[in-house]
């Protein structure tokens, strides 16, 4: 029983050095952002590296960051669109021959 409570002290004094040294906090931190994420990482440990990194951002710097993506995307998004507008633009006046290429 002795060599139990040893343990469990020395488990327990970890515990405290982990979390004064703001470890818990950092990987809690980390694993709700993978928890948040719509889209889940294919490499989860990837993730959690990349990001223990970010953790002592700002919240209005992650913000910033989250919100420039959203941009990006929709940039993204508004480009395929108009790519695809152009290409059919395009075809109206350069019809694709058999083979592939332009006729002219």
């Amino acid at each position: 029983m002795a060599h139990y409570r040893a343990s469990d002290s020395k488990r327990e004094q970890y515990r405290r050095y982990l979390e004064k040294a703001g470890v818990v906090d950092s990987l809690t931190s980390v694993f709700v952002s993978l928890y948040e994420q719509q889209e889940k990482p294919t490499n989860a440990l990837e993730f959690i590296k990349q990001h223990l990194g970010a953790v002592g951002q700002t919240s209005s710097e992650a913000e910033a960051l989250q919100q420039e993506v959203v941009d990006l995307r929709q940039r993204c998004a508004h480009l395929v669109e108009e790519n695809k507008d152009l290409k059919a633009r395009l075809q109206h006046y350069e019809p694709v021959s058999e083979d592939g290429g332009t006729a002219n």
